[in-house]
């Protein structure tokens, strides 16, 4: 087969310039480690909304116009001197982009095995919200026993932090927009969960409340996907010592911080991303995902959360509904049979 069908960014704006065209097969070259995956389920994800936007370029060497940052599927084709894989091998990953197509091609070493009790339309919707919870957790130096605070913890991301941390002996805690999206969560694991009030001054507060859930402690760890004034708020709720990450900028860039509180705490604040890492820290975090969080979703104490599943003719759709803030967990896609 020389050309596939793909989700198409055929102009910045709404979802309606994303279009299904054929384009060629992504090419095997030389001896340079490069697997090409059929994809079979994948899913949507913020960052496909921002570069379909036009204010998220992708990476270079990654289709420009064709987004996309996970998969699961089967191993297709090798390039010279691939050894860890074979042809029709089950696996998943994450990409810089290029995912909501029919096939992409990969480094070996950013693939990890799909376990046997996965299907691969499930598996799709696994490697971004699983290995972003899991790195930020690692840069965060979670122990058993640490309280992290997840803010969106009904989003995809959010729902498998909990599981992430419900799972390696710790205590979650979230936020979220409505008490709908906690109880989802109460159901994976969550230990507390707190509506943020805005009716004081439209700015969000939920740290008294972390606080107080704490017997005045405050916790840990901060996985915050919002950004914004969360971030105050975040630095408000925790311990001596405690870590933020910031991971997602959802309410804004800018925020107040009472910089007396961090330094008198010794807090540490860390920003992240996953998909402008190079090459090397890609197959770090794709190595330990396959080493600790696989296990975990193979025998079910990590599960997937997807709220509903598209077909990739039904990309346009899947973004609108992303686009309105209201899911809870991922939305999948059916890239084939």
């Amino acid at each position: 087969m020389s050309t596939m069908r793909a989700a198409v960014i055929t102009a910045p704006g709404g979802p309606d310039v994303l279009h299904i065209q054929q384009r060629p097969v992504p090419a095997l070259s030389g001896p340079n480690h490069t697997v090409r995956v059929r994809v079979v389920g994948s899913a949507l994800n913020r960052a496909d909304l921002i570069q379909r936007a036009g204010h998220y370029p992708a990476p270079p060497g990654v289709p420009s116009d064709i987004p996309g940052l996970e998969f699961a599927g089967e191993v297709a084709a090798l390039a010279p001197g691939v050894t860890r894989w074979q042809i029709g091998d089950r696996v998943f990953g994450l990409v810089p982009g290029g995912a909501h197509a029919e096939y992409l091609t990969t480094h070996e070493d950013t693939l990890a095995r799909v376990p046997d009790t996965l299907d691969l339309h499930t598996a799709g919707a696994l490697p971004e919200a699983c290995i972003t919870a899991h790195d930020a957790l690692r840069q965060a130096r979670f122990a058993p026993g640490d309280r992290v605070l997840v803010h969106a913890v009904g989003s995809g991301v959010g729902l498998a932090a909990v599981q992430l941390v419900r799972a390696l002996g710790g205590i979650p805690f979230g936020t979220a927009r409505n008490a709908e999206k906690l109880t989802h969560a109460t159901a994976l694991g969550l230990e507390t969960g707190f509506v943020p009030d805005t009716s004081a001054d439209g700015h969000p507060s939920f740290a008294d409340a972390v606080l107080a859930a704490t017997d005045g402690r405050g916790v840990d760890i901060v996985l915050d996907l919002v950004g914004g004034r969360y971030v105050h708020e975040g630095v408000r709720s925790l311990a001596h010592r405690g870590r933020l990450v910031l991971i997602g900028l959802l309410a804004g860039r800018e925020s107040p911080l009472d910089l007396s509180r961090v330094l008198a705490r010794r807090l540490q604040i860390t920003g992240t991303v996953l998909r402008a890492r190079p090459l090397e820290e890609r197959i770090a975090f794709t190595q330990a995902f396959a080493q600790e969080v696989v296990p975990l979703l193979a025998d079910g104490r990590v599960r997937a959360n997807i709220e509903r599943s598209f077909a990739l003719d039904e990309i346009a759709e899947a973004h609108a509904l992303l686009g309105s803030n209201e899911t809870t967990g991922k939305l999948a896609l059916r890239i084939a049979d």
